[in-house]
């Protein structure tokens, strides 16, 4: 069994509030919930509009299953957040 763990840090230069900035944060984990059954949320930077800090946890039999799902992740928010990822950091449990 092996639990991943995998922390986003993302710039929102489109973010004018910190209310439009959840906006995107709370739509891309919510899909990301759904479409790919992770554990997800924001777990710093929450007082900055344009700065987040998102961590995805995942759990299954092998360690490529987590590194795919991760994998997912980071083109998601490729494709769909409206900003860059700065940092994608992934730590593994075995």
């Amino acid at each position: 069994m092996t639990v991943g763990l995998l922390v986003l840090e993302l710039h929102l230069p489109a973010a004018g509030s910190l209310k439009d900035k959840r906006s995107v944060v709370s739509g891309f984990l919510r899909r990301l919930r759904h479409r790919l059954n992770v554990s997800a949320a924001e777990v710093g930077h929450q007082e900055l509009w344009q700065r987040a800090s998102l961590a995805f946890v995942s759990v299954a039999s092998h360690r490529d299953a987590v590194q795919g799902i991760f994998d997912a992740v980071v083109g998601e928010a490729e494709r769909s957040v409206p900003g860059e990822i700065l940092s994608a950091e992934r730590e593994f449990f075995d």
